[in-house]
Parts: C-alpha cells; sequence; structure tokens
C-alpha cells in the first residue's frame, strides 16, 4: 500500500515512515569540451573524436544515494591493454592540449557503497595531421640490351595522420593521375609505416622535370586544413655523397684539440649536414658548423662514436662515421694463479705459477705491457714465459708463467702498462711472491655477525680478509626478491671489508654476502661469509584515526591494535583523554601471549567523556598514536542529488524556488533528531538567512524535503544544513545550487526560460538563416556597442540578467534574419500559450516574428505573430495563442531593418498550456529603461517564505 504525507514541518513535527532511498550508482559519461563529433558505433560503443591540441573534457553524470564518488581510467586503446591511473577522482576528467598518445578508452567508475560500481566507457579518437615528408629515388636499369638506359624515378609522399589521409599528386597545377598520363603510376606501397603513396615516373621524359607537389588531406576533419610539400625534379637531382678529413678511427691524446671536417661530394638539392654523438649528446663545448666539427681539449669521456649525415630528400642519407678514440688508461689490476693443472689454490716450490696484469685502456689493443723482478727487467727463459692475450682472462692481458717454482722465484714482480710515445702517464701494479704469499680467507668478527640499528641511522657491516696479499672484498644481496644493494648496484666493492650504508630503511633488512675478489689476489674460488641486518622500525597501527559515535549513556569500547613493527611487540600502552594522563587499563594475565592491541571501555557515554581519545603504543624504539573522537553528536546530512527538476522558475519576477532533498546518515548510531538548522547565504555575500526546522523520528534512508523559495536568477547559494540532538549539534553538510533553466516540455508548473543558463533551455540556433542571436546581459555588453538602440538590462532590471539579442551592426545586411529555435514538444493540449518579453528600441528596428513548426509530416513553419518598428526603450510582454496539431517548435525570428540602430531582444519566455489571458499587456511588467523617467518595480526580497515537505513515501 501507497501512503503519502505531505505535512508542514514548520507547524508539526515529522512522525512518517517511509522506504529508504538508497540506491546503487548509476553512471552516464558526457562531453563537455571541443568534441568534433560524438558517434555511436554500436550500442556499446561511443567515440569521442578531438582534435590534437584541443581540450578534452569529459563528465561522469551519476545518480544514486549516497553521492557516488568517481574515478577515472584510460587503457591504451584496447579492453586487453592495462589500465593506467590517471589519479582523477572527480566527476569532470579535463585534458589541456590533448595529445594523440592520450588516445584511447576512459571508463569512469562511480561507486556509493550500495550495491556494485557502476562503469561506463567512451573512446577518444584523437584526430591530427602531420606536416607530410616527400623522398625522391632514382633507378637506372638496362633496356634491350645496351640499346639505351631507362631511368625511373620514385616521389614517395608520406604522413602520419588520424584519420587516413588522402593524397593528391600534382604536376605545377595540374593534377596527376593513371587515366591522363601512361607515364605515371600512382600506388601506395606494402609494409610501410604511417601513410603512404607513391608517385612514379616511368621512362624519364623531358616534361617530367616539373616541380611536384604532394597534398594531403583529412577531408577538414576537426577543421584540420589540408598540407602540402612540393619537390622541383631536374636533369642534376641526386642523393647526397661526402667524405671525411680524418680516417674512420681517430686516436688522440687528452687535452688536444680535435676538428673533423664532413664534406659534400654530392647531391641536389643542396644536403643538410648535421653532426650526432652516441651514446648521448655531443660533448659540452662541442661545436657542429658547416659540416665541421670541433671539439676543444677532449677528455676520455669524450671517446665514441661521431656521426655525420647528409640528407636532401634523395636516395637515402649519406652517412659517414668516426671513431675517436682518446687514450687513457685505468683499473690496473693482478692476479696469481696457482697450478691449474694440479688444481692448487696455494703457491707451492716444484708446481707452476702464473701472474697476470690487465688495465682497463683506450684503445685497448695499443697497450704494452713489461715486467720487472726486483727492479730489473725479466727475462725470458724456459722457466720464465710472458705471454698477451691469454685466452682465460680478459682481452689484452699480459701474462707471466713461472714453469717449476723454485726458491730463486720469490721476490717482487712489477707489471708495467704504458702507451708509447703518448703523453699516458704508466700504470704500474706490484706483487710480492714468497713463502708467506698464501690465498685469502674471509670471516665476520665476533659480535658482528647480526648487525640491529634503527630506521635513519647509519649501519656498518663487516667481513675481515686474512691473506697475503688481501683481495678487496665483493658485497651482494643473498635476498632473491631484493637482488639489488641500497646504492643500486647488484654488487659493490669494498677496499677495507666495510659496507657502510647511511640512512637505512626497513627495507634493507635482510641477509648480506661478503665475498673475496679474484683481481688484486689468488684467482682460486671466492671465500665468503654472511651478514645479518636487523632494522628496527616504530610501531604502525591501527585505526591511526577512527571517529566513534554513540549514544548518551552507551558503553564503548576502544581498540588500538599492533599492525607492525620492529620488534614486533607491545613494550607500552598509554592512554590520553583530552591529553590528560588516565589510568592503565586492567593488566593482561601472565600465562597470556603477548598482547597485540590495547583497549579501554567506557562504561557510558556522557557530555563530559566526550572528546578525543589517544592510544600511544611503544615497541622501545618509537611510537605510534590510535586517535578516537568520541562523541553522541548526530552524523551529517547526506543531500540527495538525484532531485528530478529541482529548479522552478517563476513567470512573474526574477525568482526561482529549489527542492532540497536529503537522507540522516546512521541516525539510530546517536540520541534521536530533534531539529535541522538551514542556513542559506547568496554567494559572494556574508549575511544568511538562518533556520530551525523540527522533526520527529527520522529513519534510515527516509528522504526529507525542504522547498527554497525567492531565491534571485541567476545566483547561486551556499546551503549548510546541521542536525541537532540531545547532546546538541551535529556534523554540518553543506552544498552549492546553481540555477539551472527548465529543459522539458510544456506543463502545468509553467517552466519561463530567463536565458541564464549557457544552455538556453535547449533552444537552438538555425542552421539556414543569415546570422545568430547572442546571450548577454550589462556586464558582457560591448561598451562600443551603438547607443540608442538595445535594451542595458534585461527584464529584472540586474547587471547580472541575461537576454537574448540580435547585432545588427556591421556586416548585418537589409532582411538578414537570425532564428531561435526551442526544444521539440509533444504537443498534449488543445490549445498553448506562449509568453515573452520583447524589447524593439531604435529608429532602424526591423522585425520580430514568432512561428510555430509543425513535426507532423515533415517541417512545416506558420507565422503566429509578428511585430515591426521602434517601440520605445522598454521592456513589453506578449502572450501567443498557438494550436498545433501534433509535436511542435517555437522560433524566434529576428529580421535586420535598414540600419545597424535595429537591435532587437526578448527575454523570459514561457509556455503554457491552455488559453492565452484576454488581456495582452500586464502593465506592471511593462519596464521602462533608465533615462526615461518612468518608475521601475522594486526587486523582491532576497529570502521568502519556506515550506518543508516530506516526499511521497512506500509502506
Amino acid at each position: 500500500m501507497e501512503v503519502t504525507c505531505l505535512l508542514l514541518l514548520a507547524l508539526m513535527p515529522l512522525h512518517c515512515r517511509g522506504q529508504g532511498v538508497y540506491a546503487p550508482a548509476q553512471a552516464q559519461i558526457v562531453h563537455a569540451g571541443q568534441a568534433c563529433v560524438v558517434k555511436e558505433d554500436n550500442i556499446s560503443e561511443r567515440v569521442y573524436t578531438i582534435r590534437e591540441g584541443d581540450t578534452l573534457m569529459l563528465q561522469c553524470l551519476v545518480t544514486g544515494h549516497p553521492r557516488p564518488q568517481v574515478r577515472w581510467t584510460k587503457t591504451a586503446g584496447s579492453a586487453s591493454d592495462k589500465f593506467q591511473e590517471t589519479s582523477v577522482f572527480n566527476e569532470t576528467l579535463r585534458i589541456e592540449r590533448i595529445a594523440r598518445t592520450q588516445g584511447g578508452r576512459y571508463y569512469c567508475k562511480a561507486e556509493n557503497g550500495v550495491g556494485v560500481p557502476a562503469i561506463k566507457s567512451i573512446r577518444v579518437d584523437v584526430q591530427y595531421l602531420d606536416e607530410p615528408v616527400l623522398t625522391v629515388h632514382q633507378t637506372v636499369s638496362d633496356v634491350r640490351g645496351n640499346f639505351y638506359q631507362e631511368k625511373t624515378v620514385f616521389l614517395r609522399c608520406t604522413v602520419n595522420s588520424n584519420p587516413p589521409a588522402r593524397f593528391i599528386w600534382k604536376r605545377g597545377s595540374d593534377t596527376l593521375s593513371h587515366s591522363q598520363d601512361n607515364g605515371v603510376d600512382i600506388y601506395e606501397p606494402l609494409y610501410t609505416q604511417g601513410e603512404t603513396k607513391v608517385l612514379k615516373l616511368k621512362n624519364l621524359r623531358p616534361q617530367d622535370y616539373a616541380s611536384y607537389t604532394c597534398q594531403v588531406s583529412v577531408r577538414n576533419v576537426c577543421g584540420i586544413p589540408d598540407k602540402a610539400i612540393t619537390f622541383r625534379l631536374t636533369n642534376t637531382t641526386a642523393p647526397p655523397a661526402l667524405k671525411l678529413s680524418v680516417n674512420e678511427t681517430l686516436v688522440v691524446n687528452p687535452g688536444e684539440n680535435v676538428t673533423v671536417q664532413c664534406l659534400l661530394t654530392g647531391g641536389d638539392p643542396l644536403p643538410q649536414l648535421q653532426w650526432s654523438h652516441g651514446p648521448g649528446p655531443l660533448p659540452l663545448g662541442a661545436l657542429a658548423q658547416s659540416g665541421t666539427l670541433s671539439i676543444p681539449s677532449v677528455q676520455a669521456r669524450d671517446s665514441g662514436y661521431y656521426n655525420c649525415t647528409a640528407t636532401n630528400n634523395v636516395g637515402n642519407p649519406a652517412k659517414k662515421t668516426v671513431n675517436l678514440l682518446v687514450r687513457s688508461m685505468k683499473n690496473a689490476t693482478f692476479q696469481i694463479t696457482p697450478d691449474v693443472i694440479k688444481e692448487s689454490e696455494n703457491i707451492q716450490l716444484g708446481q707452476d705459477l702464473k701472474l697476470s696484469c690487465h688495465v682497463d685502456a683506450v684503445p685497448q689493443e695499443k697497450v704494452t705491457y713489461q715486467w720487472f723482478k726486483n727492479g730489473k727487467p725479466a727475462r725470458m727463459s724456459k722457466r720464465l714465459l710472458v705471454t698477451r692475450n691469454d685466452p682465460e682472462l680478459p682481452a689484452v692481458t699480459s701474462s707471466l708463467e713461472l714453469i717449476d717454482l723454485h726458491f730463486s722465484d720469490y721476490g717482487t714482480y712489477l707489471c708495467v702498462a704504458s702507451f708509447p710515445g703518448a703523453p699516458v702517464p704508466d700504470l704500474s701494479v706490484e706483487v710480492n711472491i714468497s713463502s708467506e704469499t698464501v690465498p685469502p680467507t674471509i670471516s665476520v668478527p665476533k659480535g658482528r655477525a647480526v648487525v640491529t640499528v634503527r630506521e635513519g641511522s647509519p649501519a656498518e657491516l663487516q667481513c675481515e680478509v686474512r691473506g697475503k696479499p688481501r683481495p678487496p672484498v665483493l658485497w651482494s644481496r643473498v635476498d632473491k626478491e631484493a637482488a639489488m644493494l641500497p646504492s643500486g648496484l647488484p654488487l659493490e666493492e669494498t677496499p677495507d671489508g666495510k659496507l657502510r650504508l647511511e640512512h637505512v630503511s626497513r627495507d634493507m633488512s635482510g641477509t648480506y654476502r661478503c665475498q673475496t675478489a679474484r683481481y688484486n689476489g689468488f684467482n682460486v674460488r671466492p671465500r665468503e661469509a654472511q651478514v645479518q641486518l636487523n632494522v628496527q622500525f616504530p610501531p604502525e597501527v591501527e585505526p591511526s584515526s577512527q571517529d566513534v559515535r554513540q549514544a548518551l549513556g552507551r558503553p564503548v569500547l576502544l581498540r588500538c591494535s599492533l599492525l607492525r613493527g620492529s620488534p614486533q611487540r607491545i613494550a607500552s600502552a598509554v592512554w590520553r583523554f583530552k591529553g590528560q594522563l588516565l589510568p592503565p587499563p586492567p593488566a593482561v594475565p601472565v600465562a597470556a601471549e603477548a598482547p597485540d592491541h590495547s583497549e579501554l571501555r567506557l562504561d557510558a557515554v556522557t557530555r563530559d567523556s566526550s572528546g578525543s581519545y589517544e592510544c600511544s603504543i611503544s615497541n622501545d624504539v618509537g611510537s605510534a598514536t590510535c586517535l578516537f573522537q568520541v562523541s553522541a553528536k548526530a552524523y551529517s546530512p547526506e543531500f540527495y542529488f538525484d532531485t528530478p527538476n529541482p529548479t522552478r522558475s517563476h513567470k512573474l519576477s526574477k525568482n526561482y524556488s529549489y527542492v532540497l532533498q536529503w537522507t540522516q546518515r546512521e541516525p539510530d548510531a546517536v540520541d534521536p533528531l530533534l531539529n535541522y538548522r538551514l542556513s542559506v547565504r547568496q554567494l559572494n555575500q556574508h549575511s544568511a538567512m538562518v533556520k530551525a526546522i523540527p522533526v520527529r523520528r527520522v529513519e534510515k534512508g527516509q528522504l526529507l524535503e525542504y522547498v527554497l523559495t525567492d531565491l534571485r536568477v541567476p545566483h547561486s547559494y551556499e546551503v549548510r544544513l546541521t542536525p541537532y540532538t540531545t547532546f546538541g549539534a551535529g556534523d554540518m553538510a553543506s552544498r552549492i545550487i546553481h540555477y539551472t533553466e527548465p529543459i522539458n516540455s510544456p506543463n502545468l508548473s509553467d517552466n519561463t526560460c530567463h536565458f541564464e543558463d549557457e544552455k538556453i533551455c535547449g533552444y537552438t540556433q538555425d542552421l539556414t538563416d543569415n546570422f545568430d542571436w547572442t546571450r548577454q546581459n550589462a556586464l558582457t555588453q560591448n561598451p562600443k556597442r551603438s547607443p540608442n538602440t538595445g535594451p542595458p538590462t534585461d527584464i529584472s532590471g540586474t547587471p547580472e540578467g541575461y537576454y537574448m539579442f540580435i547585432e545588427t551592426s556591421r556586416p548585418r545586411e537589409l532582411g538578414d534574419r537570425a532564428r531561435l529555435v526551442s526544444p521539440l514538444y509533444n504537443a498534449s493540449a488543445k490549445f498553448y500559450c506562449v509568453s515573452f518579453f520583447y524589447h524593439m528600441y531604435g529608429k532602424h528596428i526591423g522585425s520580430l516574428n514568432l512561428l510555430v513548426r509543425s513535426r507532423n509530416k515533415g517541417a512545416l513553419d506558420t507565422h503566429a505573430w509578428s511585430l515591426s518598428g521602434n517601440k520605445g526603450n522598454v521592456w513589453q510582454q506578449a502572450h501567443v495563442p498557438i494550436n498545433p496539431s501534433g509535436p511542435f517548435q517555437i522560433i524566434f525570428e529576428g529580421v535586420r531593418g535598414s540600419g545597424y540602430l535595429g537591435d532587437i531582444a526578448i527575454d523570459d519566455v514561457t509556455l503554457k498550456k491552455g488559453e492565452c489571458p484576454r488581456k495582452q499587456m500586464d502593465p506592471n511588467k511593462v519596464v521602462v529603461m533608465p533615462g526615461s523617467g518612468a518608475p521601475r518595480q522594486p526587486h523582491p526580497q532576497l529570502w521568502g517564505p519556506m515550506a518543508i515537505f516530506l516526499l511521497a513515501l512506500q509502506r
């Protein structure tokens, strides 16, 4: 059974039980930006076309209660692509200067916790047309033996575009095609990137030497203009050719000035030269000009490949490369390799021994090595061999092999690496061979196997190496999921065996491996050890903040739980109320496990016990706090945004009313509501109207309604609503209400269009007329507008009020027409009355006509009313009866008179069912403009009578 309760709440409290209005989210995507076209490919596919560089604006219109939250996501092009978060949690998605890479499918997800989320999508297609690129290729082939040669030229035109471009080839100003010239072939090659068309000139003829233009077009989609490129083909057209002034490999000393010239040896048109460096850009200070590359005071870091490229769009680009090598040496290392055949790891008399020496050099192959023993050059013998390029070692490594080691072979060996004749300092490395030369061992110092530090502090991991010589220590992570060291490297060398970490974080916890290097020591199996790093950090708790609501007199249990921490235990838990220390809660029994939470029980919520409670949990490293806000105040109201047609305009004044609806969030969580406090303030003003609204029992999901009246068109207002209980004021909710013009079929509510909204009530400009109506107010008028014509303000006399008018200044001519067409109305009555205000002031006023367009059988326009000539600087009202036979539209037609002083304006258009009033003019509604000396009506007051109604409810 359906029960309707209509109560004046200002006089009687609420007491009616109804069905809840909570509803799952619904969504719809609409565009509000610079779309070229929006089309429906099929039921599930919506395509939004936009020009690259324009502004993309998508709106996700949502319904549902409570108000749904909206999140935008995107895929690159198809549903199989991964989602990319746009971080837009708003109903409007706006992208300035959209790029082609931002095209794809956009999803709006709306959810409010009721039912399943609503997801809608639209595909954004970004349109663009790049500048075309034209390249020329030539082939020469023998025909009929060697009697003559046939020369064929291919002009290839390529462009990137969306949608695919259309190509037009021209010779001079003449368009080319297959059918007009047998020597011309136009085709699209296979396997090309981008849109490509080839113009083939077969068996080149004298007339083929001409200017050729490739014109590309996307058929003016999104207003993108055509683009073109022209190339002049002559009998000297040739691809680029070049040579270098130096060899392809150039070896220089550090500090020298390097100059390389790239010389053109052919090419028509004149090719363009460009230098590049790989990898990375040209060195700082390098100068590339007219094909000459200059690098002052070259350094080792400047080594690399330098490319000179010549292009003229004929044939393939010509390219020459110089490999610049700046002599340098670094990282001198040595290795001691015991007898490999006998798999020994120690130096033993009677066994073989190999000493190796290596440096990193540029150029590597030019390095020379020299060995010394005890300060004297080592002499080759049957037992002492010096080799180069040992296959078991890095390239260009020198090895000194001692066969059948004798006691006399003990001593100090020195390896010297050098660049003969180059001003590069030598590098050397020294190796001592004796009975004390032993392979390394590695271990962790006592008490250092486990290192415990606090987060943010420095840490030092240490491994000790024994042996002679002592090699460097290499550190790495053992944890597979964290293979990189904090430095970002998988392996880090430390000469002293200590790995120093600054500002350690909890993710650095884990096992670290230290191992001996196989260089600067014995070339044997690495020795290794492990160190455990434990990073202690303060606890993390939940809830970090919680709002606890309860009715007066009811108990409350507060719990603060330990989520994680190191150590993972509660050392202490301290409770405070409004900053004051509370007695500790009851202790946990000793036999029980260590607690992971702390609780505080309030026997009853009172005004005195309401407030902020803090629980500080510590684990000896730090502390974290749970914050509880305990009170008996009511939750905030939940405004209802799905009210159908909440704005009601009034044709007799520039006022409107607004239907405000809301529900109360969790009304049973606290004491029963007593009343609401309503505050309404016009934006940009300080004063507000405040009113108390008494209520009876309010249930969850119950829809409350309040009608705000006498709001001024077109102003917006801030509405604040605060619930009150026996505890006092609850949480306030606020929203902004805006005036919107009605866009619906006429009904008995007599909606009036004031033209205050940009949508102008669904009216549109006729595409078949000569010019358009213009929406403006006193604030947007052109200060240089023509005097002695047109209204200074709208019918209300306020500078903010809008109206529609026709501008009859140049380039308008006598008889030009502007038509404003209404939405399509379905005729549900026999008679209608069109009421509107007009302003026709100026000595050149033409005519204002009202037409009715019937949609019964095609579009048929009939004149319903017409007025011509100067009617004075006043707004006057007209009532025009019409009797459409089916669906219809009304059209306001302004006709330009003989001169520019002929501006005509209209305002406050109302379409009403039934007959028009017998009196065609309401004297009280004739508004005389300033300067006429006649009085004008006073403005209505900001705040008028209000009424509260409870919406129809179902039991």
